[in-house]
C-alpha cells in the first residue's frame, strides 16, 4: 500500500481557458501543465493525490458543436459529453502529468477513471436549472439562443451570461471502489471529471445517463470524504477566499471554523455562481468527518500547505 497523506484536489475546468482568445484544445492542454506542475509539486512532497476537475466550457463547446451539426449528426446527449470531457481532460491531466514527472526524474503512475456519479431522480435540480456552463455570452447573445434553441440562461455572478442545466446532487460515486484500489496502489487518479457522468438507478439496478450536471466541488467533497482524505483542496481562481468583497472592509480569510463560515454564509458573503458552491461543499465535508480544507489558486498551492496563504478550513 503506498505511503503519504491523501489529497482529494479539485481544478476548475475555467482553469483551462485564461482568456477568450485562448480556448483553442492546445491552449487548454498549456494551461493544464501550468497546473499540473503545481500538482505534481505536490506528489514531489509526498502527497497521495486524487484529482478531479471541472469541465463547464467544454461541455458546453461540445453541446455547440452538437447543435450546429444537427443538420448532419445525431445529437450528443448530456451524459455522453461529460464523459467526452471526462477522457478528453484527463488525457490533458495524465500527459501534462507524466511528462512533468519525467522532466523531475520521477517513476509516477497515471489514470483517469470514466467516472459515474448516481443522483435522485426527483432531485428539485431538474426543475430548476441553475448550473452554468459553456462560454460566457453577453445578454443579446444569451437571449438569442434562448429563442433559438430552448436554453435556460441566467447571468453569472457579473461575469457574463451562461446557459444554466439542471445540477442534481451527487448521491454515489460508482467507480468508488476503483479510485480507491488505484490511489492505494499509488497511482495519481484522475476522477469525477466534471462532477460525474450523471446517473439513476432504475428497477433491477440499472444505470441510466440523464441530462444534467453535477456541481464537481460537491462531489470532490463526497469523494474526499468516502477515501477518508486527509485534505479537500480546491483550486480556484484567487489565492484566499475574501468575505465584504469589493467593500472598504474587504478581508482574507486566513482560517476559519466550520460554525464561522456557516456563519459568514448565512450572511450572504459568496456569490452563488462562484465561490458559494465552494463554500458548500467544503462545509459539506467537515460536517461528515472531513478534517482540513483549503482553498488557494494552483500557484500558492505550495505555499498555502506551508501556512503562508490560502483560506484553510477545519472543523472547530
Amino acid at each position: 500500500m503506498a505511503e503519504g497523506r491523501l489529497a482529494v484536489v479539485a481544478v476548475g475546468g475555467n482553469s483551462l481557458i485564461t482568456s477568450n482568445t485562448q480556448r483553442s484544445v492546445p491552449d487548454q492542454f498549456d494551461a493544464a501543465a501550468v497546473s499540473m506542475r503545481y500538482v505534481a509539486d505536490m506528489v514531489e512532497a509526498g502527497w497521495r493525490v486524487v484529482l478531479t476537475h471541472g469541465n463547464g466550457p467544454q461541455v458546453g463547446f461540445i453541446l455547440r458543436r452538437s447543435e450546429l451539426a444537427l443538420h448532419e449528426l445525431h445529437p450528443v446527449p448530456m451524459d455522453y459529453a461529460v464523459a467526452d470531457t471526462q477522457g478528453a481532460i484527463g488525457y490533458m491531466f495524465q500527459k501534462a502529468l507524466l511528462n512533468e514527472f519525467s522532466a523531475r526524474g520521477m517513476q509516477r503512475a497515471v489514470a483517469t477513471v470514466v467516472t459515474q456519479v448516481r443522483v435522485d431522480e426527483d432531485d428539485a435540480a431538474f426543475t430548476d436549472p441553475a448550473k452554468p456552463i459553456g462560454s460566457f455570452m453577453d445578454e443579446a447573445t444569451a437571449r438569442k439562443r434562448e429563442a433559438e434553441l430552448g436554453w435556460r440562461v441566467r447571468e453569472d455572478s457579473g461575469r457574463g451570461w451562461r446557459w444554466v442545466v439542471p445540477s442534481p446532487m451527487p448521491r454515489e460515486i460508482i467507480e468508488l471502489a476503483s479510485i480507491r484500489v488505484l490511489s492505494q496502489s499509488g497511482c495519481l487518479v484522475v476522477a469525477c471529471g466534471g462532477g460525474g457522468i450523471p446517473v439513476v438507478r432504475r428497477t433491477g439496478g440499472k444505470l441510466r445517463g440523464v441530462e444534467a450536471v453535477i456541481d464537481k466541488d460537491h462531489v470532490s467533497a463526497l469523494l474526499a470524504e468516502q477515501l477518508g482524505a486527509d485534505l479537500f483542496l480546491i483550486s480556484t481562481a484567487v489565492p484566499q477566499v475574501l468575505v465584504n468583497f469589493n467593500k472598504p472592509d474587504q478581508r482574507a480569510l486566513a482560517r476559519v471554523t466550520l460554525a464561522e463560515v456557516q456563519a459568514l454564509n448565512d450572511q450572504g458573503h459568496f456569490a452563488k455562481g462562484s465561490m458559494q458552491p465552494k463554500i458548500v461543499a467544503m462545509m459539506h465535508y467537515l460536517e461528515n468527518g472531513g478534517e482540513a480544507g483549503l482553498i488557494t489558486d494552483p500557484e500558492n498551492i505550495g505555499r498555502a500547505l506551508a501556512g503562508e496563504t490560502g483560506t484553510h478550513f477545519v472543523v472547530r
